[in-house]
């Protein structure tokens, strides 16, 4: 993997493009996330399916990989890893017994909460340029924004 250049390397006419600024510090923020949760043995979908399933409450599997655009038979390997750790469990719909669904529980809600501290760590290091206010402003226009990507593909 190819080291990233400096900042001031790059040619000017990509720096200018908020797209470009864009793609590279999302890249950034997900590196250290992704370093982050990997010394606990986890990938980002461990925590977005956590996220999923306490926020929104049980789900089946197939649910969960639609919600999250995660191809079915990899929300499998992420639930499977979830529930070795015991921070999910698989109960039988009893509306339809052909459907497993997936719920938290109270230790994933507790490592949740644990990661999410981790996520707000690599956020705090990655905004450190911003002030308080520049943050939430900064929130405030990338959730516009975000709001009205296109969906579905």
């Amino acid at each position: 993997m190819n080291p990233e250049p400096a900042p001031d390397t790059l040619p000017p006419s990509l720096t200018g493009l908020t797209t470009y600024l864009l793609s590279r510090t999302g890249k950034a923020a997900r590196g250290l996330l992704a370093a982050r949760l990997a010394r606990r043995g986890l990938r980002l979908w461990h925590m977005a399916v956590l996220a999923a399933l306490a926020d929104f409450g049980p789900h089946a599997q197939r649910e969960l990989a639609v919600r999250l655009s995660v191809d079915p038979s990899d929300i499998t390997k992420v639930v499977d890893d979830l529930a070795a750790a015991t921070w999910v469990e698989r109960t039988r719909d009893p509306a339809d017994r052909r459907r497993v669904r997936v719920h938290a529980t109270p230790a994933g809600l507790t490592a949740l909460t644990e990661l999410q501290a981790e996520a707000e760590a690599v956020q705090a290091t990655l905004l450190t340029p911003l002030t308080p206010a520049e943050r939430t402003q900064l929130t405030d226009l990338l959730r516009r924004v975000f709001e009205t990507l296109p969906t579905g593909g």
